[in-house]
């Protein structure tokens, strides 16, 4: 169950939970919904592919908010998949040996955007590889066939369609899907109010917030159109 009894700094209670993102996203979509495969590359020793070895790990099940940047809040979210603990102890780290030091890790995801954490934020007993949200498989709208939960970290540190996990030993190779590179935070911790960098997140609030009504027009509207083409296809 979840622990949360309040919200968060700046944050309010969404009743619905809508596709949502950056503005460029709103008509990308995945190409592959229902396989998963997960491409595990980097400073690693050996790339590989990670399919239905995924199902061989332990499911997990937790119930946990969801936390948008914009300050929006979907609470009591009931997700199931894997703890992306398990995935780097027992798939990552004999089959992939990864090299020291390969602690930036980077998400990268079907429709082209990407995110990164450390690893010691990932390791967190709450971070999932998640599959299924309340009984039901990821839908488009919110991250088939793959998703990572991460619910002390903000949403867009939470990648939806993700396809590849990458291991580095430094950030080199990471470039925010962020417009400007202010808006992504090494680690964007709720708790903090680690909106962005080098701005204070309570600002951010102030600029974030109008962004909401727009957007969840635009990737609503963006979804019925591409629902309604695949209708006239089938």
């Amino acid at each position: 169950m979840s622990t949360e009894t309040k919200l968060p700094p700046g944050q309010y209670e969404l009743a619905e939970f809508p596709r949502f993102g950056l503005s460029q996203f709103a008509n990308r979509f995945p190409k592959e919904t229902h396989r998963i495969q997960l491409q595990i590359t980097g400073d690693v020793d050996n790339s590989i592919t990670v399919s239905d070895e995924l199902r061989e790990l332990p499911r997990a099940d937790q119930v946990s908010d969801l936390h948008c940047v914009t300050t929006w809040t979907r609470r009591s979210l009931r997700w199931s998949g894997f703890r992306f603990s398990d995935f780097f102890e027992r798939i990552v780290v004999p089959r992939a040996r990864p090299q020291q030091g390969s602690t930036f890790v980077i998400l990268r995801c079907q429709d082209g955007y990407g995110s990164s954490l450390p690893l010691a934020d990932l390791l967190a007993g709450t971070v999932l590889l998640a599959d299924r949200l309340n009984g039901e498989p990821l839908s488009i709208e919110h991250g088939a066939p793959l998703r990572l939960v991460a619910p002390a970290h903000y949403g867009y540190k939470n990648p939806k369609h993700v396809c590849a996990v990458q291991f580095w030993r430094d950030g080199r190779h990471f470039r925010p899907s962020a417009p400007f590179r202010f808006m992504d935070h090494p680690r964007a911790r709720v708790v903090l109010e680690e909106r962005g960098r080098g701005v204070p997140g309570w600002l951010l609030r102030y600029l974030y917030r109008p962004m909401i009504r727009p957007g969840v027009w635009l990737f609503r509207r963006a979804l019925e159109q591409r629902l309604s083409a695949k209708r006239q296809i089938d």
